[in-house]
């Protein structure tokens, strides 16, 4: 049995890279960009009207009595308009181009417009309500930069430079493996001594949320179908999430069946709680990392959250997100182990603040609703209220 940091320093030591693909702009969201992404024209590409108004020659309307007389109307999406007369003034749209000859807008909220002349209530400043070209990026500057995860904010940038298709890091494929006679299909009533299979679809909606398809796989209790789907899902799969099996039960065959497949154990059981039973290893010739996971839910979720996530986010060259809260209460870690305590956060101004979540031990699958993660706490140690302390969240804080 293993300290947590040296398990978890073990994980991202293999780490694999996947490579890149390119997607259309349609499925990019959530990916992590490959590629630089530069202006293609100045940002804005013209002198853009930012009110709806009067576009008027600044020089020339300070030699002109009022009213202006309004030579046309432009609007956004037509060809640049031409102000003839400096002493007149062109009725302009949000988003327009600035007529040539003119170079201050007027609000309407600041004109009376009367029989086709528009007189200014408020005196204007030279060039207001004008968004310059290339007042934001000059064509060719760095918009975006390989490495990130891509937002709403970035596929905005990414469409307007005409990217239709974005290079991104490929993602793993990725198996999630469940095992056990007692685990039936979600449809089936279970009998008294069975349970239905949840673990497999929590994983599932897990790896949905970064984006990531995987496929769900299910081995009876036979020795012989377990080696043979594992060797199967070992040539076929970048990565094998196994839920369940990697204890010391009679049944729990998976640790015998990895090795005689040329799967590397580099560690079985970790001083932690919940979680304890994780095995993590590679078969290094097929390219496979196998992470077979304790089957009690709330094991599951927090091997599945520090462990896995960790190792994705450093295969993609992201690094982990270190989250901190702030505790409600004092919390005494008697044991000599790592322990990962269910807590639900409330935001209390700029911080984050965890209140312990009481569960029912590890197979608890109810109390993961009522928790928004889990905080680490160190071996035989006291943590008080008020302290901060690492964060691993399992979902979002609403």
């Amino acid at each position: 049995m293993i300290d947590f940091e040296e398990a978890l320093q073990l994980v991202l030591n293999n780490t694999t890279e996947f490579g890149v693909e390119k997607v259309a702009i349609q499925q990019a969201t959530g990916r992590c960009l490959a590629e630089d992404i530069f202006a293609d024209t100045d940002f804005p590409p013209f002198n853009r009207v930012v009110k709806d108004g009067i576009a008027i020659n600044y020089e020339g309307y300070q030699k002109q009595q009022q009213p202006l007389k309004i030579e046309g109307v432009a609007a956004a999406g037509d060809p640049q308009k031409t102000l003839e007369n400096s002493s007149h003034c062109f009725e302009v749209m949000t988003g327009v181009i600035l007529p040539k000859g003119t170079d201050t807008v007027v609000m309407y909220e600041q004109l009376t417009i009367l029989e086709g002349y528009a007189k200014i209530e408020i005196p204007p400043k030279p060039n207001q309500e004008i968004h310059t070209k290339g007042s934001d990026e000059k064509q060719g500057a760095l918009l975006v930069s390989a490495g990130r995860i891509i937002t709403a904010a970035e596929i905005g940038v990414l469409a307007s430079v005409g990217k239709e298709e974005i290079v991104v890091k490929k993602h793993p494929k990725i198996a999630i493996i469940s095992t056990g006679d007692e685990l039936v299909d979600i449809h089936q009533k279970p009998e008294p001594h069975q349970i239905r299979k949840s673990n497999s679809f929590s994983l599932q909606s897990a790896l949905q949320t970064l984006g990531i398809s995987s496929n769900l796989l299910h081995f009876q209790d036979v020795f012989s179908e377990v080696k043979q789907g594992l060797e199967d899902a070992l040539i076929t799969y970048d990565v094998v999430l196994l839920s369940g099996g990697v204890s010391k039960g009679k049944f729990d065959y998976l640790p015998k069946a990895l090795e005689e497949l040329g799967v590397e154990k580099l560690f079985h059981k970790v001083k932690q709680r919940p979680g304890k039973p994780f095995w993590f290893g590679r078969h290094y010739n097929l390219k496979c990392t196998v992470f077979a996971l304790p089957g009690n839910p709330v094991s599951t979720f927090v091997n599945f959250h520090i462990y896995v996530l960790s190792w994705f986010y450093k295969s993609i060259g992201l690094p982990f997100p270190e989250n901190l809260v702030t505790l409600k209460e004092d919390f005494e870690n008697k044991t000599d182990l790592t322990l990962f305590v269910q807590v639900a956060i409330v935001v209390e101004g700029a911080n984050l603040t965890a209140t312990f979540v009481k569960g029912n031990g590890s197979g608890d699958l109810t109390s993961l609703v009522r928790c928004n993660g889990f905080v680490k706490i160190l071996p035989k140690v006291i943590v008080y209220a008020g302290e901060m302390v690492s964060f691993y969240p399992v979902k979002n804080i609403v």
